[in-house]
This record gives C-alpha cells, sequence and structure tokens, in this order.
C-alpha cells in the first residue's frame, strides 16, 4: 500500500504547511490515497519545480507525492505514442529514435506536473504544447473514482477529450496518474543560428521567407540575441542553416545560446508568463524571452502586463515573492471564470483539491 507519513517542516506549499504526505506507486493506491483522504484537502507535489506557481492554497492537510508514480507503462513504436506515470521525470524518458518533444525549462519536472502547469519551450512552434501532445489521460477523480480519457490512437475523437480539461488545471480537478502522448522521431541533425537583433520585425520576417520550416524560434530581450533552430536529415539541415547564416548575418552552432529554453528569472524572483501578437514583441517596453515565433513570451516585470493588454495580448504572473504577490492580480482578467467555477463545483463539490491555487481563487 501507500506509504502515509506525518509531513515534515518541508512539506509545504507557498509557506502553507501540510499535515500529512502520502505517496502511492500506482494509480490504484493513489485511488485508495484519495478515498480514504475525502475529508481533507489535497496538494499534488511531483518534481516541486512549480509548487511556488499560482496562489497559495488555502489550506493543505494532504501532500500527495508522486515520485513513487513512475515509468513507463508502455511504448507503442509503431503508433507514435507512449504511456508514461505522472511522476516520471522528462529528462529520464528516452525512446531511442523517437521523443516526446516537450522542453524541460525547469530541471527535474515531472510529466504530471508538465501536463498541469501546460508548461512548453521553444520547440511548442513546431511540435505543439503539452495540450497538443497529450492523447489520453488517467486521473483520480477527488471521489476516488478512476477516470480514463482519451486512448492510444493519434486520432481519436470519441467522447469529451477530458485532457484538455485537466491539463494546465493546477490540480485543481483531481489526481494525474498516468498520461499517454504522441511521438515523433528524433531529427537526425539539428543546428542553432545565433544572430544579435538589430531589426527584429525584419530579422523575423527574413526567417518567415526563407521558408525553412524551424522548429523553434526563440528572442532573448536580455542580450538582444535572436535564435533559430532547424532539425531533420544532415543535408537538409546543413542547407537550411546556411540559408540563415547568409540572410541573417549569423553563426551556426550544434548547440543551443545558454539562455535557450530557459526562463529568464532567479528561483525566488518573479516570473510572467505573456501572449501578444508576433507583430508587438519588439514593441513590449521590457526586456523578454520566449517563442518569438508564437509570441509566448516570459519576463521577470509584472508591469509588462498593461503594455501586453494594449497589444491584444495577456500575462498572467506565474510565481513571485510574497510581497509582489500582495501587490498584482496574479492572473488578471481571465474570460471564462464562472464557467470555470461550475467546472470546479462539478469535478470537486467539496474544493478539496488545491482549494485556492487557481484562478480567481479556484
Amino acid at each position: 500500500m501507500a506509504l502515509w507519513a506525518p509531513a515534515t517542516d518541508a512539506d509545504t506549499v507557498q509557506g502553507v504547511p501540510a499535515r500529512f504526505v502520502a505517496s502511492p506507486a500506482s494509480t490504484e493506491e493513489a485511488a485508495a490515497v484519495v478515498t480514504a483522504a475525502r475529508d481533507l484537502t489535497i496538494v499534488v507535489r511531483g518534481g516541486a519545480t512549480k509548487l511556488d506557481w499560482g496562489l497559495p492554497p488555502r489550506h493543505v492537510d494532504l501532500i500527495i507525492d508522486t515520485r513513487r508514480l513512475t515509468g513507463v507503462v508502455e511504448h507503442a513504436a509503431g503508433d507514435l505514442i507512449t504511456v508514461v506515470r505522472a511522476g516520471t521525470p522528462l529528462s529520464t524518458l528516452d525512446f531511442g529514435t523517437q521523443q516526446l518533444a516537450l522542453d524541460d525549462p525547469l530541471p527535474g519536472a515531472t510529466v504530471g506536473g508538465t501536463v498541469a502547469a501546460d508548461t512548453s519551450g521553444p520547440r511548442r512552434m513546431l511540435y505543439g504544447t503539452a495540450r497538443d501532445l497529450l492523447i489520453g489521460i488517467t486521473v483520480v477523480r477527488p471521489d476516488g473514482t478512476v477516470t480514463r480519457a482519451g486512448g492510444k490512437v493519434v486520432k481519436n475523437v470519441a467522447g469529451y477529450d477530458l485532457g484538455k480539461l485537466y491539463t494546465g488545471s493546477y490540480g485543481t480537478l483531481g489526481l494525474i496518474t498516468e498520461c499517454v502522448f504522441r511521438l515523433h522521431p528524433v531529427p537526425r541533425a539539428r543546428a542553432f543560428v545565433t544572430v544579435p537583433v538589430s531589426g527584429l520585425d525584419a530579422q523575423l520576417a527574413a526567417v518567415r521567407a526563407e521558408q525553412v520550416v524551424p522548429s523553434a524560434v526563440e528572442f532573448d530581450g536580455y542580450s538582444a540575441t535572436l535564435a533559430v533552430l532547424v532539425e531533420g536529415t544532415p543535408d537538409g539541415v546543413r542547407d537550411r542553416a546556411a540559408r540563415l547564416e547568409k540572410v541573417l548575418g549569423g553563426s551556426c552552432s550544434p548547440e543551443p545560446p545558454p539562455w535557450f529554453g530557459r526562463y529568464p528569472w532567479e528561483p525566488g524572483g518573479t516570473g510572467v508568463k505573456i501572449g501578444v501578437p508576433l507583430s508587438a514583441i519588439a514593441s513590449l517596453p521590457g526586456p523578454v524571452r520566449g517563442s518569438a515565433g508564437t509570441g509566448v513570451l516570459y519576463s521577470h516585470l509584472p508591469g509588462l502586463r498593461e503594455a501586453a493588454h494594449r497589444a491584444g495580448g495577456h500575462a498572467v504572473v506565474l510565481t513571485a515573492p510574497a510581497a509582489v504577490r500582495q501587490r498584482v492580480d496574479m492572473w488578471g482578467p481571465v474570460p471564462g471564470l464562472e464557467l470555470m467555477r461550475r467546472v470546479k463545483d462539478q469535478f470537486d463539490p467539496g474544493h478539496r483539491f488545491a482549494p485556492g491555487r487557481f484562478v480567481g481563487g479556484i
């Protein structure tokens, strides 16, 4: 059975102490834990890389630690899918000539935490986000019921796509125990073309005009650098990288620049996620880092929210010290908040899972 233990001084969520910690090693054990804890408030913890994201929970009786829920359940190479337990660190996944094309901006992050927070990195431009790559999910609902949604084929449209509902829900709707993902072939070659920014809009237009199908186009406003990742066959990558070098005047390397795919804030600092139209990236009045190909960017400056809104975008404060949390609205205006409240009421009537951590105090 799962290990139950009294919480220690280290078992806190943003300063809110827990009373107990449980460590299930299977979906069945996880269901037993949730059933036995029907009167307790619960926060799920994986690698704890994003435990400081969102708002502090109002109360924590039990932390369910998923680090014993690890391993690849199935790898169907012919179908390009895998089934992975939620506590598995992304960095440990190895499928040989295939890959789960999710970047790891926070080393140590688990599969379940990545889905729960819907984190992604530079290669979202070509491969999509966790929400796009997830095709099936197993969840223990707050009443202890095990629910499976989606399937093991890429084109699966039967029923409601509950995986997308749980993705980005911050653990407020239940405990994710297994995920089914679409895989992609591992590229045989890759190259990073890096260039100092001398006119971002013109440089991005030049990249688009070359039609090189980049896996990522990343902009770092902190160092005023643009980096383009191309992947594929050795000959194809060599040709496309050479074309980019010519039009951009940059340099080519098989390795990324040190900032590539890393958030621009220190542990314990303020982190902001910004989404704006591509045409507005260069006009943001402060340094940002992220995808110049999709308009998903990150900064350490919460004051960029107003500029993002003026540009027709949005901004969410992912994490911040307590003093900053007291001054800013972490989530900002969110359309559909009342619908989100109704979903929470339906899936977690007792509001026991991660109470208060999500938008609007959900």
